[in-house]
């Protein structure tokens, strides 16, 4: 070999180690750079291939090779949810219900989320303003929202029946479930409308209760157990007990359409006098009240107990508090057994939660 070919391999050979040795210490300088842990990402190296989890819905595994830099993040998965947004439409349309053991008008209505009121309007053919008048079987129609399901007359006009419900007409043209024309807005006599808001007078009926030393009230008109009065006897305190053991309401409680509270009992329960008095009422009553005791007290208060299992007391009888007149029970209009209890005062009636002490 010449002397130059020897010359020019010298050259090549070290050409090839000096690069060599470069190589290597890129390589060397950047295993250091890539084997350090960044402060804001957390590396996780692995032998290659790795596994690479892809943020899809259904958030696959998939094996994929994966070199140079990408090792050395951490892929972090994002939960996805698919989810459509449905939005809660009102109801538009009464439903039907069949009144079952235990219920109330009360009940029923806290149960529909509307006001018991709206249920006694919505449904007079039937019980007459008179939540007494509730009974095992009957079917009620439970109107969409508060105010008043009317069935329309022959001879009714949106202005009249607005004006009896004390709405403008307008609140009956729009609502959606009338499916009126806005145009030419016409309803047929016999068809149902909602009268949104609507509201009326009740029509109520209750149990006179004569004062002492006056005249009583008609038995033929308010049933067996009127007394005929001219009684005297025991003043009550004006300070009221609670007149069963259980002191909390099963059915309906104190309403504008319910003028009393509705006290959970068993049949054959104790029902004691609520304060001192003379017997007023004792026995069988018209109207869904079953047999019923009410007691004059002399201070302005009188007390009236309905569906009662039994009586223990008779007209102008004394009694004193906390004895016992009745046994509860559910006779009368009464979808199970409970304790109808008012408190009247000078005439007019007043929540009984106001005076018993608390339960």
């Amino acid at each position: 070999m010449k002397f130059q070919d020897r010359d020019w391999l010298s050259w090549l050979v070290w050409i090839v180690a000096v690069g060599l040795v470069t190589l290597a210490a890129i390589l060397s300088w950047q295993r250091g750079i890539l084997g350090k842990r960044s402060p804001l990402i957390e590396s996780n190296l692995s032998p290659f291939p790795t596994t690479v989890v892809l943020a899809t819905p259904a958030a696959e595994t998939i094996n994929l090779p994966v070199y140079g830099l990408v090792e050395m993040y951490k892929f972090v998965q994002r939960q996805v949810t698919l989810y459509t947004s449905i939005p809660s439409r009102p109801s538009y349309d009464p439903i039907n219900y069949t009144v079952g053991s235990g219920d109330s008008v009360f009940g029923i209505a806290h149960n529909f989320g509307i006001e018991p009121e709206t249920l006694l309007w919505s449904n007079y053919d039937l019980l007459k303003d008179n939540p007494h008048a509730l009974a095992l079987g009957m079917d009620l129609k439970i109107p969409p929202t508060d105010g008043i399901y009317y069935q329309w007359q022959k001879g009714d006009t949106l202005e009249s029946v607005s004006s009896q419900f004390k709405v403008d007409s307008s609140v009956i043209i729009n609502w959606l479930g009338n499916h009126l024309d806005l145009t030419n807005p016409q309803v047929k006599p016999e068809s149902w409308v909602m009268v949104p808001g609507g509201q009326r007078q009740f029509q109520q009926w209750i149990i006179p209760v004569a004062a002492r030393g006056s005249a009583g009230v008609s038995s033929g008109i308010y049933g067996a157990g009127a007394c005929p009065g001219g009684y005297d006897g025991l003043y009550g305190s004006g300070a009221f007990i609670w007149p069963a053991n259980n002191h909390t309401i099963s059915g309906n409680d104190y309403w504008s359409g319910h003028l009393a509270i509705d006290i959970g009992v068993v049949t054959g329960d104790a029902i004691f006098a609520a304060d001192s008095g003379v017997i007023m009422f004792a026995g069988w009553a018209t109207g869904g009240y079953g047999n019923v005791v009410a007691i004059d007290h002399g201070n302005g208060y009188q007390t009236l107990y309905a569906h009662l299992n039994s009586v223990n007391v008779s007209c102008g009888q004394s009694v004193r508090t906390g004895q016992v007149i009745a046994a509860g029970g559910s006779t009368g209009n009464s979808t199970g057994p409970h304790l109808h209890f008012e408190i009247r005062y000078q005439g007019g009636f007043i929540n009984p939660w106001y005076v018993l002490p608390a339960p």
